[in-house]
């Protein structure tokens, strides 16, 4: 018999198609229109910002915009998160200069000159002028870093001066936002003065700071050991969002919240890995954010004041490009590298829609103005590959040849990424460091990273057979990817998984054992050492010492001994594992008579080259074969 659904049945079922279509053309308007605009060269958040547009205002598919904005603003909270994970003391020692100097100049100078501006024209006064010009003070990261990497210029002295003003613009987003609610008009309801805010303000970061330095390292050993990684996402996400909302309620932004969490785990063993658990659900959210900033676009208030645009776009990339260029000179930048500087930021960035945002919200002021402002940094966004090759035309190429003499490639990251610290890593890791060099080191064990902690060792916990954490730990900056790890299979996976993603990297693998090194040398590892070989050579040659041979003839015998073994896996390349049996020794060799090898040993040879010179004729093994013979 037929029967009438409830009415609120009937409204739930109705919305849930609604969301479900909603969420299918947003999602298949980002795989669209992210990698067409990438293939561009316009950059995915571009295609963001226009699948939203064509989406909402255009097609009016999609008319609640403010509301996913709200949701997606998790995006941004978690990018600042992410941010504040990156800033480690050490990196921001070695960059402090460029960071806190020419990156607070930047900022400073160009906000306010563009405020002025703001100011003369009559679009905006007082406190909108100054969020409006400090916000188009600020350039887009994800453009910036997409064109250094494009044109492998991350490492050169520009492409680390801009990096550096860009760490500045990122950290200067967070006292801007903090700053909106300053600005903007106290509600009536609200009974609290401005100094008890501030009071409860302080109390809330001092607060994260005793929870930072107190709980999180606890709480994050306490789920390693549980060996369960959604728990320890589960937890990524409780700390970003908890970090964020204590901040909220105090009356501060969310993203300060988040990025103060951030840097309290900065130096965390467990870094790397909150990063990587972070990662997909910031770039899903930030995504989304886009296109929210996209539905919510008033193409009306855009059209009204086209040629307000169309004379605004200029002005702003020509004085940030004059003020970077200046700067840049001032603090000892060639021309070239001002020029590029200069060109490669001079476009409004994605926090300037985060800060724009805020501030209508707020009521510094209206939306009408907020797009007009989104419409100006889209514009120069979009503009920002053309002044790169613009550069190009106006470099001088005496500075540039002395420019490519002077690269330095120190700071850009850890020269080894080492992965496993188990007893033979930790001795590699001697050598490296006592030869000054830098060194990343991931392990996924949580009573291992505790242990080491207690011996002064700064490693980080992360499963090396995961992408997301190689990338999170600096594989791409790395000299040389260290496979240190106990377990063969392990061994196999991190280097199959390595090979595939970064043909060119540099692998040094530590073997399990003979048929182990066959099969490294057959994935086309650069190097590769049984962990028991060099050990077992040494033993053995103290052991002939202490029953009277001499210490120069054992040192002889032991390299023989080397060399045979490597002359054997050379054969066993190309044979079998039975090839070079005749190689071994199975019988006491008894030398008649023992004489000084012809040739000096050199003590310190390794095994470093894979094809060996081929033996001499008379070292093959025949009736009583001697050492003398031998040599």
């Amino acid at each position: 018999m037929w029967r009438r659904r409830p009415l609120n049945e009937s409204a739930s079922m109705e919305t849930t198609p609604i969301l479900y279509t909603q969420a299918l053309m947003l999602l298949g308007g980002a795989v669209v229109a992210a990698p067409l605009f990438k293939r561009l060269g316009l950059g995915t958040i571009l295609g963001y910002l226009a699948a939203g547009i064509l989406i909402g205002p255009v097609a009016q598919r999609i008319t609640e915009g403010e509301e996913i904005l709200h949701v997606s603003e998790l995006g941004v909270v978690f990018l600042l998160f992410i941010i504040g994970l990156e800033l480690k003391p050490s990196r921001l020692w070695q960059m402090r200069r460029d960071i806190f100097g020419l990156g607070t100049a930047q900022v400073v100078f160009t906000g306010l000159v563009l405020s002025f501006l703001i100011t003369s024209s009559g679009l905006l006064g007082g406190a909108g002028s100054i969020i409006a010009g400090f916000g188009l003070a600020l350039s887009s990261t994800a453009f910036a870093m997409q064109i250094l990497d494009e044109n492998n210029d991350t490492n050169t002295r520009y492409g680390q001066r801009a990096f550096s003003i860009l760490l500045l613009q990122d950290l200067a987003i967070v006292p801007l936002l903090a700053l909106i609610p300053l600005m903007a008009a106290q509600a009536p309801e609200d009974t609290t003065t401005p100094l008890e805010d501030f009071a409860i303000a302080v109390t809330a970061v001092a607060a994260l700071f005793a929870a930072g330095r107190y709980l999180l390292n606890p709480l994050f050993q306490v789920i390693a050991r549980t060996g369960a990684r959604d728990v320890m996402i589960a937890a990524a996400l409780l700390v970003v969002m908890g970090a964020a909302t204590m901040m909220q309620l105090a009356g501060l932004s969310m993203a300060m919240g988040a990025f103060l969490a951030g840097v309290l785990l900065a130096e965390s063993s467990y870094r790397h890995e909150l990063e990587a658990d972070i990662e997909p659900f910031r770039g899903i959210l930030q995504a989304l954010f886009f296109m929210a900033v996209g539905l919510s676009l008033e193409l009306d208030v855009v059209a009204e004041n086209l040629l307000q645009i169309i004379i605004a776009v200029p002005v702003l990339m020509a004085v940030k490009s004059l003020v970077l260029y200046g700067l840049c000179r001032v603090t000892g930048s060639p021309h070239n590298d001002a020029l590029r500087i200069g060109l490669l930021l001079p476009q409004g960035g994605e926090f300037g829609f985060v800060l724009f945002t805020a501030a209508a919200a707020a009521g510094v002021f209206s939306q009408g103005t907020s797009s007009l402002l989104v419409a100006i940094v889209t514009l120069s966004m979009a503009l920002t590959p053309v002044a790169a090759m613009l550069s190009k035309r106006l470099m001088h190429e005496q500075d540039e040849m002395a420019e490519e003499l002077d690269e330095d490639f120190e700071g850009a990251g850890a020269d080894v990424l080492m992965i496993g610290f188990s007893r033979f890593a930790q001795i590699a890791a001697q050598i490296l460091l006592a030869g000054g060099r830098d060194v990343t080191i991931i392990d996924h064990s949580a009573a291992r990273v505790r242990q080491a902690a207690t011996f002064g060792f700064r490693i980080y916990f992360g499963d090396g057979t995961r992408l997301d954490v190689l990338r999170a730990a600096g594989i791409e900056r790395a000299k040389i990817v260290a496979v240190c790890t106990q377990k063969k299979e392990i061994t196999d996976r991190i280097i199959s998984l390595v090979k595939a993603e970064y043909p060119n990297a540099r692998i040094f693998a530590r073997s399990y054992d003979r048929l182990h090194t066959l099969e490294l040398r057959a994935l086309g590892v650069d190097y590769e050492l049984r962990e028991t070989f060099e050990s077992g050579l040494l033993f053995g040659r103290k052991t002939l010492e202490t029953l009277g041979v001499n210490g120069d003839e054992a040192i002889a015998i032991m390299d023989d001994i080397r060399r045979r073994d490597e002359a054997r896996l050379v054969l066993q390349e190309a044979e079998g594992i039975t090839a070079g049996r005749h190689m071994l020794h199975s019988r006491p060799v008894r030398p008649e008579p023992l004489v000084k090898p012809k040739r000096d040993v050199n003590h310190a040879a390794e095994t470093e080259e894979r094809i060996l010179p081929t033996l001499p004729a008379d070292d093959q093994p025949q009736g009583d074969e001697t050492l003398a013979k031998a040599e």
